[in-house]
């Protein structure tokens, strides 16, 4: 009788066990129940919706691309998607919106997209319309030339009216550009997204690009043996997380988001697993501009 009342105790013991296990692994789910957040705030919506979409580039290898799963892949989908873990999302609950630069404010303001990640250069002009949570990055504008070019060292080459220089529409680099070339009628060749830039370049209707470094440096890994960068960077591009103007709760969540990744390392494995394949260095964590 002994026997099969200890068995007993320990059959029971065991079931609570599990039932406990059972209860952490729904406490520590991605569920609406799983996080608390101010009643009326952005990140309340978002989480008792259980879905959010976001706006990214589909053409930028490393930080925005579509790769062979028919998903953006990159640097900037992995940082929206820690922003997506915190909000107690789940990740398949992603809706990823193509969001070329010259619609990215549009998309915010009109509510197509709940925030935007996608190379995004935080500057004045921008903050007039739309806020930025961020920098999660500093890039710097390059350019790209074929790998036999010798006639353009940098930006200053263009300033000869001969040449040839391609970007996107809405761009910082587009507006930074216009400063170096004699005529920007004739010499600056824009465009919706950056694969048609270097569609141009490789059938010799421009002699160059230009955007941010680490963009280029992913089309010159993709393209091995074909491209190269012409000189150093000559600006800096702090990237930011684009949400709504008034939502000063959202980009503070997403602000202190920003800065637990930096702390944690998932940032640099981020980093890591996709552009830094590239040879680009990712540096030092930068300052979140809490303005």
């Amino acid at each position: 009788m002994r026997i099969k009342r200890v068995a007993a105790l320990a059959a029971a013991a065991t079931l609570a066990l599990g039932m406990a296990a059972c209860g952490g692994d729904s406490d520590e789910g991605t569920g609406a129940g799983s996080k608390s957040f101010a009643a009326g705030s952005t990140m309340e919506k978002l989480n008792k919706a259980q879905k959010i979409k976001i706006g990214t580039k589909f053409d930028q290898p490393g930080f925005g691309q579509k790769g062979l799963s028919g998903k953006p892949e990159g640097f900037d989908v992995e940082i929206a998607k820690i922003i997506v873990k915190e909000l107690g999302i789940p990740e398949d609950k992603i809706e990823f919106v193509e969001t070329p630069s010259k619609v990215r404010e549009d998309k915010i303001v009109d509510g197509s997209v709940d925030l935007v990640a996608a190379t995004y250069t935080i500057n004045d002009k921008r903050k007039e319309r739309i806020a930025f949570a961020g920098p999660y990055y500093e890039a710097g504008q390059n350019i790209l030339v074929k790998k036999d070019n010798t006639t353009i060292t940098g930006p200053d080459s263009f300033k000869d009216g001969t040449k040839k220089v391609c970007s996107v529409t809405g761009s910082t680099p587009a507006e930074t550009i216009k400063t170096y070339v004699k005529d920007v009628a004739t010499q600056l060749v824009l465009f919706d997204t950056y694969d048609k830039c270097r569609d141009a370049l490789n059938g010799g209707q421009v002699d160059a690009v230009t955007t941010d470094n680490v963009i280029l440096l992913g089309y010159i890994a993709k393209n091995e043996g074909s491209f190269k960068l012409a000189g150093d960077n000559f600006t800096k591009e702090p990237y930011g997380i684009g949400v709504k103007k008034e939502d000063t709760a959202f980009r503070t969540f997403i602000n202190d988001t920003l800065e637990k990744a930096f702390a944690d390392g998932s940032w640099k494995k981020a980093w890591d697993d996709t552009a830094g394949k590239f040879g680009a260095e990712l540096g030092t964590a930068p300052t979140v501009n809490r303005y």
